[in-house]
């Protein structure tokens, strides 16, 4: 099976509702939502064994969070976990000093795919991703 005619194929299949319709109802897409596009995806799957499968990715991705390791989804974007330092804030409306703990954030960098087909622009597929 070509490769790349299996891929579009299978994210028109996991496309939620197009965007006018969503923006317009003011709707943002859901956990559920998501489940049931894997659903419709893969007919030959039960829901209970969609919903094994997306939770399964889902857990995949957030153990490798937790780890540290960064996590590449190609033609969609990268996910990391980065540390900053304690440091002194300043409140904006009284003007006092806090200190603000150390912690961990996680970022998110879109792929230039990704940031493509959100603008409506031809993307070429690469390897950068």
């Amino acid at each position: 099976m070509d490769a790349p005619h299996n891929k579009n194929r299978l994210a028109a299949t996991i496309t939620p509702a197009p965007a006018d319709e969503r923006q317009a109802a003011g709707k943002t897409t859901t956990r559920v939502e998501l489940l049931d596009a894997v659903y419709r995806a893969c007919p030959s799957l039960s829901r209970a064994q969609a919903r094994e499968l997306f939770e399964m990715t889902l857990e995949e991705i957030v153990g490798a969070l937790l780890r540290e390791d960064p996590v590449k989804l190609r033609s969609f974007g990268a996910f990391n976990v980065r540390a900053k330092r304690e440091r002194i804030g300043r409140n904006p409306r009284n003007g006092v000093e806090a200190t603000i703990n150390a912690r961990r954030v996680l970022t998110f960098k879109a792929s230039p795919t990704l940031i493509a087909r959100v603008n409506g622009w031809a993307a070429a597929d690469s390897d950068e991703d």
